[in-house]
């Protein structure tokens, strides 16, 4: 493989997540009757396992409920789970039980309770199982309260058990066969809208010092989604949380050093290369093929209309130019009449004309000339054969002779002559531009041939002077675009002096018609000032001459490499932008949808280690940590560091165990070892802890039954090693 090919992006086709599995064969009930076998529930926010403590693995079904009505048999269906999905309308009235990391929706609880134990072939008007159902870290007592209402008195449940999750994880890939659990460990559970650290010793959570973060995989979702709606703000499909799910578990991964990772990355070619491109569906546009007689019919219907807007662009060009020619005409009179005319009444004629003084006409005078000598040449561009004076007959003979077809016959031709004339005019201007141009060219091809380097160091001076100036305007813009920049504070006050005119009075602008813009000529040169949208009209030839220097200066030379030019340099600058965003390639199918992943592949999952970087004001997972370990002395902190357990569905993405090894270890002593493990089944290893704990003798002790449950309430809290709770009765 060669170095290219190594550097080219992974391109990855979006495909929806695989569904939960459900277990092969349906175990009838009937061998469960009356046996008290325990039933094993995970109620995770976003995937709801359950089961009875003997299954192998359990059902699994998404967390979410919908109640939709169908038409065609206009019948209230309940659809749970992957069922919402095969209906279209019951997507919008979805809800889950949870509201981030709190149990809110108990109506959602119930109907999935009832799915879950129909799934089991419940057929008792009472469920006769004991429950162990898990929770979350730091579950309020209030929810706590409520599902045990909800599973005694609509359920009427023997015996209900709670659990936090993360420790039931530990539990399943560190507790030995047959001695009493005394493992220690420091548990790092991350679900979906948390992440939890709980540390573990003799085999009983110290829940005083166990720590939660405000963040987990949903919010990582979220933040990957507004990171690609950033960068692709037109993307033509809708994103939703469901696929940049896919995409965080598809493409992120913890980078070891994530400051050295960007400085690396401000290389193009490594941005490219790191980057993961993820390919949407999409439809191949149908092209409809023409025979070759209706794309000639279409080619000359084309040719005859660009005909016609030809004609009707350059009749326009040559009344605006006759219009010019005859302002210009009439402000020459008017200026050469200065001398004929008192200075009272020169000024009087002045402002009459609109006009503030004599410097406002030479102005005026000066771009009807720029603008008559632009005009002629681009007349001229066009016309290069010279063709001999046509007769105007009509233009002698007077009005009074004519009929009205003769007027009007004698009116095109005066627009005609009028027009003749002008492209002579305007060729003879060419001319001479042209015979001076040959003399500058000449004159600079000597000037070359006596002494190379004093006219490459002269060019090289005017390129410079070409860039410089086009890098201020460039500028000028950018400081546009800040509020707090000078050039923006002085846009702002042209516009408050524009709204604060004073050459109308207050008295007067009640009255209505007080727009006095575009009376004075420096209005519109305040126009230019302010709107930023406005090309400056020298940014044109700037760039012009820019180019014709630096053809000349890679021809004649040899020092002036491509690198210098200004195409070069604007290209390397944003390399990089390119990099990050690359463009479709051409010749790419019309409607293709790409989203390059290249930063947001590492920048997610460093959330996890700076919330901040996310708008989350909360620590980070490194410092979490150590923040639990500082409250152990020594021997214990060395049994805790021996077996840090990672357990969650983002825990199985790419170099999470090396990263938090790699912050750990700067904060620990030396010699004290380090070890990182991953649960064997991160999404179901909670659901396997708790079903093999509930086989043991020990369950039956550490649940509340429902003797203590009428007797004490709903608030009756029993404490034990996998509780989340320090226990006793409260009130």
């Amino acid at each position: 493989m060669s170095s290219e090919d190594a550097l080219q992006p992974d391109i990855i086709r979006f495909a929806p997540p695989a569904l939960p599995s459900l277990p092969p064969e349906r175990v009838p009930y009937d061998g469960y009757r009356s046996q008290r076998t325990p039933i094993v529930i995970d109620n995770g926010s976003t995937t709801l396992r359950w089961g009875f403590a003997t299954f192998d693995s359990p059902y699994a079904g998404t967390n979410a409920i919908a109640k939709y009505k169908e038409r065609r048999n206009n019948r209230l269906l309940m659809l749970f789970g992957e069922g919402i999905d095969s209906e279209s309308g019951a997507k919008g009235q979805a809800k889950t039980p949870w509201e981030g990391d709190v149990l809110l929706n108990f109506d959602a609880l119930e109907n999935a309770l009832d799915y879950a134990f129909l799934q089991l072939g419940i057929d008792t008007p009472t469920i006769e199982h004991p429950v162990l159902m898990s929770e979350r870290l730091c579950t309020p007592l209030h929810s706590r309260a409520l599902t045990s209402e909800l599973l005694f008195e609509l359920y009427s449940v023997p015996s209900l058990t709670y659990c936090a999750d993360g420790i039931m994880s530990f539990y399943q890939s560190n507790a030995p066969s047959s001695s009493p659990f005394r493992s220690d460990g420091l548990v790092v559970s991350m679900n979906t809208a948390s992440t939890s650290v709980v540390p573990i010793l003799d085999g009983k959570g110290i829940l005083s010092h166990a720590k939660r973060i405000p963040w987990g995989g949903s919010q990582a979702s979220e933040y990957m989604l507004k990171l690609i709606q950033l960068k692709y703000p037109n993307f033509p499909t809708r994103l939703t949380t469901a696929q940049t799910t896919w995409m965080v578990h598809s493409t992120c991964e913890f980078a070891m050093d994530y400051q050295a990772l960007l400085r690396r990355l401000k290389d193009p070619i490594q941005l490219r290369s790191c980057a993961k491109i993820v390919q949407f569906p999409f439809s191949v546009p149908v092209v409809e093929e023409k025979t070759e007689e209706e794309l000639a019919r279409i080619a000359e219907k084309r040719k005859e209309q660009g005909r016609k807007l030809q004609e009707i662009a350059a009749k326009s060009r040559l009344e605006k130019l006759l219009q010019k020619e005859s302002d210009l005409q009439y402000l020459q009179t008017l200026k050469d009449s200065r001398g004929t005319e008192g200075k009272k009444e020169w000024a009087t004629k002045l402002q009459a004309e609109g006009f503030d003084d004599d410097a406002a006409l030479a102005d005026v005078i000066k771009k009807l000339e720029a603008d008559l000598k632009k005009a002629r040449k681009k007349e001229a561009d066009g016309d290069d054969l010279v063709v001999e004076e046509p007769s105007f007959p009509l233009l002698d003979v007077p009005d009074a002779d004519l009929d009205e077809d003769g007027v009007k016959e004698k009116k095109k031709q005066k627009l005609m002559k009028a027009g003749f004339e002008a492209r002579n005019r305007a060729r003879k201007e060419k001319e001479r531009e042209k015979e001076e141009k040959d003399r500058e060219e000449k004159r600079e091809e000597e000037e070359r041939h006596d002494d190379l380097d004093a006219w490459a160091s002269k060019r090289r001076q005017e390129h410079q002077v070409l860039m410089n100036r086009i890098k201020d305007r460039a500028r000028r813009k950018a400081a546009l675009s800040d509020r707090k920049s000078a050039a923006a504070q002085a846009r702002m006050k042209s516009i408050a002096n524009l709204a604060s005119d004073d050459r109308i009075s207050k008295k007067k602008r009640k009255g209505g018609n007080e727009d006095m813009f575009g009376a004075d000529d420096a209005d519109w040169a305040i126009y230019r000032k302010i709107n930023t949208a406005v090309a400056s009209s020298d940014e044109e030839e700037d760039f012009s001459q820019l180019q014709a220097v630096e053809q000349k200066l890679l021809a004649f030379d040899p020092t002036f490499t491509p690198h210098e030019t200004h195409a070069s340099i604007a290209s390397q600058r944003s390399a990089l932008m390119t990099a990050f965003r690359p463009p479709y390639e051409e010749g790419d199918v019309e409607g293709n949808m790409r989203i390059h992943l290249n930063t947001e592949r590492w920048r997610v999952c460093e959330t996890w280690f700076s919330p901040s970087m996310a708008g989350i004001d909360s620590a980070g997972l490194g410092e979490v940590i150590h923040n639990i370990l500082t409250r152990f002395p020594d021997s214990e902190k060395s049994r805790l560091v021996n077996n840090i357990f990672v357990t969650g569905s983002p825990s199985q993405l790419p170099g999470l165990l090396p990263r938090l090894e790699t912050t750990l270890r700067p904060i620990l002593p030396p010699e004290m070892p380090i070890k990182v493990t991953r649960a064997d089944d991160p999404s179901a290893g909670a659901w396997q802890g708790m079903a093999r704990f509930a086989r043991t003798e020990e369950f039956a002790s550490v649940g509340v039954t429902r003797q203590e449950y009428d007797e004490h309430g709903p608030e009756r809290i029993r404490k034990w090693w996998g509780g989340n709770w320090n226990g006793g009765f409260i009130a």
